[in-house]
């Protein structure tokens, strides 16, 4: 087979087995299953996929491509977080609309979660990046990820699993606008109980990252105690 017809069947096979996962579940994702209706024989489908995993894991992938789309077309603005609240709607609105490609990205419990999911996990990252590169993160960007991400995913879990006519869509809006408040600071006034401390220690850490040439003006040893200080400042409150 060549690497042309390899990524042809492999379309295939992707296209097939999404078009099952969305018409009758995961449980129909069977082997079986997804190489009948790709018109391939069992061992093509594990050649190109390695294992079930794998090919579920493509599946997401397949699925979250067009989130992905989404989110590129959405493109950023002057003002990180407008562009951090609208992922978060945008993050809500793939997973009802695609609630099967969803739960096999976020509800499958597996260690390490999928590809596609990892992928999601990227981008919250760079946008609570530029965030904090404009000094308003309350704290450093993995806690506000992590904590953005366990809300983000237990609420559209839980609205996929609610019936249609009984979601309450407000759900999404009230948990997006206090885990905001949580993690986001507006140029913050001396009573607000935010120390503006925090932002400019979250701010630098972050260009440690981002600004290589920078950092390289210090030694390794430096560049960890700076770290280790930044973090410090930014985990007060």
């Amino acid at each position: 087979m060549t690497t042309e017809e390899a990524t042809d069947t492999r379309g295939r096979i992707l296209r097939a087995a999404a078009g099952l996962l969305e018409r009758e579940g995961r449980d129909a994702v069977s082997t079986r299953a997804v190489s009948a209706a790709a018109g391939v024989q069992a061992p093509t489908l594990y050649r190109l996929f390695g294992d079930m995993n794998g090919l579920l894991d493509a599946v997401a992938a397949y699925g979250f491509e067009e989130y992905l789309r989404d989110k590129r077309a959405m493109g950023e603005t002057d003002d990180p977080v407008a562009d951090l609240r609208r992922g978060w709607d945008l993050h809500v609105e793939f997973g009802l609309s695609r609630p099967a490609f969803y739960v096999l990205m976020y509800g499958n419990g597996r260690a390490g979660g999928s590809a596609a999911g990892r992928d999601a996990a990227a981008i919250l990252h760079r946008l609570l990046g530029r965030v904090a590169a404009a000094g308003r993160l309350t704290m450093s960007v993995e806690p506000a990820a992590r904590l953005m991400h366990a809300t983000g995913v237990g609420v559209v879990l839980s609205l996929i699993a609610t019936p249609e006519a009984e979601r309450d869509h407000s759900l999404s809006e009230l948990a997006r606008d206090s885990v905001l408040r949580t993690v986001v600071t507006d140029a913050v006034p001396a009573d607000a109980g935010v120390s503006p401390l925090v932002g400019r220690a979250v701010a630098l850490r972050e260009a440690l990252h981002t600004d290589a040439a920078g950092a390289d003006s210090l030694t390794g040893a430096e560049r960890a105690l700076l770290e280790q200080w930044l973090d410090r400042l930014a985990g007060r409150s």
